[in-house]
């Protein structure tokens, strides 16, 4: 039970006052899988997609041309994904989760590069067969979202409630290589505390992987965790900020936790 959908404007007192399109584009960019809806000659069809988030928050699909999804989006571009969170209980209608509704395409192939690299940085295992000749990069084209806080908690997002600021979407993307080269290059440590600390990772070689406005994708091997930030940011120092606070929070976990080891 989803209950009445409700404004995208009012913040949830349950998600700690964050407004429901950030709550959405953090369940989105977290996301590892998802379900795809699409239809074919008015019958409806599901399968699980492995999707990643461009920066400006149109989801990535690797597909395959073998895939019945993909003759399918082919015929019909209207679909939807749902993507997921934890329940907050036993009963799984407590999980928040989003549909996103939009259009699917292939991405013409000038833009192909630097959209497969980020939608690799999230599913690294895929390097070994994203080079075959029948995947190809989609994206979908998002037309609107609605996002369920958990149970009885539903609100309809309009597109400009949903998507991130382009403005700032542009700022962190032009920023995004040089913070992660320093990041990784001076600050590893910071980065191993935040995947250990607070993101449940174990001890490896934990690196940033990616950076938007929303949050940043840390990677060690085939495992990638998703640090959310406390809200979008609009710039490089933003992204600083967010990135020391979470440090600073992993840190302090660890220490009490190293004592009683």
């Amino acid at each position: 039970m989803a209950g009445q959908a409700g404004s995208g404007a009012e913040t949830d007192p349950d998600q700690g006052g964050r407004a429901p399109g950030f709550q959405a584009r953090t369940l989105l960019r977290g996301a590892a899988a998802a379900a795809l809806a699409t239809q074919q000659a008015g019958q409806p069809f599901a399968s699980l997609v492995t999707p990643a988030m461009a920066p400006d928050l149109t989801p990535l699909l690797w597909l395959s041309s073998l895939s019945e999804h993909t003759r399918q989006l082919r015929a019909e571009p209207r679909c939807a994904l749902l993507v997921q969170g934890a329940a907050e209980s036993a009963n799984p209608q407590t999980a928040p989760r989003v549909t996103l509704t939009g259009l699917a395409e292939p991405v013409p192939e000038a833009e192909v590069p630097p959209l497969k690299a980020r939608w690799l940085a999230r599913h690294p295992y895929a390097a070994l067969y994203a080079d075959f000749g029948d995947f190809a990069l989609w994206r979908i084209r998002p037309g609107g979202a609605l996002l369920v806080g958990g149970f009885a908690r539903a609100t309809r997002l309009r597109l400009a409630e949903l998507l991130p600021d382009p403005t700032a979407v542009a700022a962190i993307a032009a920023a995004e290589a040089g913070i992660i080269a320093h990041v990784n290059a001076d600050h590893a440590d910071a980065v191993a505390a935040i995947a250990r600390g607070l993101l449940g990772g174990g001890e490896a070689d934990w690196r940033l992987a990616a950076v938007d406005v929303d949050g940043a994708d840390i990677a060690a091997g085939d495992q990638v965790l998703r640090l959310d930030f406390a809200a979008s940011v609009v710039a490089a120092d933003g992204v600083r900020a967010e990135l020391v606070r979470a440090a600073r929070a992993a840190r302090a976990r660890l220490v009490p936790a190293a004592a009683e080891s």
